[in-house]
């Protein structure tokens, strides 16, 4: 019953937001919404951002299109999807912890009624709303506002998943050999919703979410595809990753230094009993190449060799939903968004169906993790990983293309954007106005900023501030100054339009303007935690 109320109180306030124009005519210029998002992606992982991964149809889409180079996610799977389908921090919307705030909040916390769903607010425009993949958010996809939905909660299991669900109801489980990969299943449907939608002869508009689990841990992939990197890796992740700033530098992505190679830091959690599963050639710290004796650096290179893998089928499947949108001649008038809800991951545990050593790597006896070593390949020029606040945890690709309305092609956009700016640009293309209140309830100013301004030219002015905390690593980026913090450790800083690469900390030199950062950081922090201890909403 608690939901149902929810789900209506949310229903009439969507109701009461006012779509522009005709809704008939409108529903034909409005542009259709694909957003695909990945899973522990790099930053340099894509082959348009530097790296030697067959990626042909991403790397056609920013061709076509443009390349964001200073777009920020939260550092994490579950906030970045919190914040990436309500405009709002996670922190704002309880699906991260503020240190203020007893209890905290994290993945099992629930949204207030005051943050709907972007499909939510996007029904009011008349717009069909689709999900495919990876949920990670509280609540159902139908009680969101997808009308249809395959929502896979097995990220563990590639090949042989125990919980996935078509519309709210649950699949069987899938033996192995069955011939499933949950790639390609997540792209399956995305594309049956597709035809659906055109064999219907909807005129609406359609909002498509596309959550792929890849490349995410356990390195799994079909063999065919692992073959196809067997020998790409054997040089090691020193070779490559100066490979991948190289091409990089050539194409402006970035400018100034690549990091250091953080040799003494490993994984952010320790579990020690668990990486020694992963037997004798395992290594925890990116120790320099030549430290690897020849079986560990085979293992290694294998590793890779997957997790490439695990993108190029990405790329092949996302090639197939853009074959359906072409075929339904919907490609052009589609505002296609890519990007990933974290930096690579130097995680290194076992979970789900465990690790057998003797089993082939890659297969569904598996559990392998990229590791330190090649996630600081992924995350190039950068430094850390995944859950970390410095610019590899945070860091990730945005490809925008959509030819009816994007007319500059093949330019990249070093605009200061952040997962929050999704819903605002998307319901500024779509003409719905964001309710005031829902359930009586106010509904507090978005922090997002809509990028349509930055899709004819730099926007550099689009956000004051853009705020971090994720597990006590936090960070604030102003312009070019940027101040962060490991958990428990003091405040650095780095003038990011010299030093992005956070090489150079300048926080003993630069004290007045640590503390104009630090300041803003606190005041911050307080206004959410204002927010979060605010019954009224």
């Amino acid at each position: 019953m608690r939901l149902f109320a929810v789900c209506l109180i949310l229903f009439v306030a969507v109701m009461c937001v006012r779509p522009v124009g005709n809704a008939a005519e409108s529903a034909r210029t409005k542009p259709h919404v694909l957003v695909i998002l990945a899973d522990d992606l790099g930053y340099s992982d894509l082959g348009c951002y530097g790296s030697e991964i067959a990626t042909p149809h991403l790397n056609q889409l920013a061709q076509d299109g443009l390349q964001y180079t200073q777009f920020y996610n939260t550092a994490r799977c579950w906030p970045t999807r919190a914040a990436l389908l309500t405009g709002y921090y996670p922190q704002q919307v309880g699906r991260d912890a503020l240190p203020t705030v007893e209890g905290g909040s994290g993945p099992k916390s629930v949204r207030p009624v005051w943050a709907p769903l972007l499909p939510l607010l996007l029904k009011s425009a008349g717009y069909q709303c689709y999900y495919s993949g990876k949920w990670h958010i509280d609540g159902t996809p139908a009680a969101s506002g997808f009308t249809r939905s395959y929502e896979l909660q097995d990220q563990g299991r590639f090949f042989r998943p125990n919980r996935h669900l078509e519309d709210g109801m649950p699949l069987l489980k899938v033996k192995n050999g069955d011939g499933y990969y949950s790639t390609v299943a997540i792209a399956d449907h995305a594309i049956r919703c597709l035809k659906a939608h055109a064999d219907a002869g909807i005129e609406q508009p359609f909002f498509q979410y596309v959550a792929f689990t890849a490349p995410h841990f356990p390195l799994q992939a079909p063999p065919e595809d692992i073959a196809r990197y067997a020998d790409h890796y054997k040089d090691g992740w020193d070779k490559i990753r100066q490979a991948r700033f190289d091409r990089m530098v050539a194409r402006g992505l970035i400018s100034g230094d690549l990091s250091d190679s953080e040799r003494t830091q490993g994984p952010p959690y320790a579990y020690p009993e668990q990486i020694q599963q992963f037997g004798p050639n395992e290594v925890a710290l990116p120790l320099s190449w030549d430290q690897l004796n020849a079986r560990q650096q085979a293992f290694q290179a294998t590793k890779m060799a997957i997790h490439a893998a695990m993108i190029d089928r990405m790329d092949r499947e996302i090639g197939r939903i853009l074959a359906q949108l072409r075929a339904m001649q919907a490609f052009d008038n589609t505002l296609i968004l890519f990007l990933s809800d974290n930096g690579a991951s130097a995680e290194m545990m076992v979970r789900d169906d465990g690790h057998d050593p003797h089993a082939a790597p890659g297969s569904a006896e598996t559990h392998l993790c990229l590791g330190p070593g090649w996630a600081t390949v992924s995350n190039t020029p950068f430094r850390r990983h995944k859950t970390w606040v410095h610019e590899g945890g945070i860091s990730t690709p945005l490809i925008a293309h959509w030819p009816a309305g994007i007319k500059t092609r093949g330019e990249l956009r070093h605009t200061v954007g952040h997962v929050i700016d999704i819903v605002p640009t998307v319901l500024n293309l779509a003409g719905v106005e964001s309710p005031v209140a829902i359930g009586g309830i106010p509904v507090p100013k978005s922090p997002g900023r809509s990028l349509v301004h930055s899709f004819a030219k730099d926007d550099p002015m689009l956000h004051e501030s853009i705020w971090w905390l994720h597990e006590g690593n936090r960070a604030i980026r102003m312009g070019q100054w940027k101040a962060v913090a490991a958990k428990d450790q003091p405040w650095e800083l780095y003038d990011v339009t010299i030093d992005r690469s956070e090489q150079s900390n300048i926080a003993q030199s630069q004290p007045e303007i640590l503390s104009r950062l630090t300041a803003q950081w606190d005041s911050t922090t307080q206004e959410f935690t204002k927010l979060a201890t605010d019954k009224g909403l």
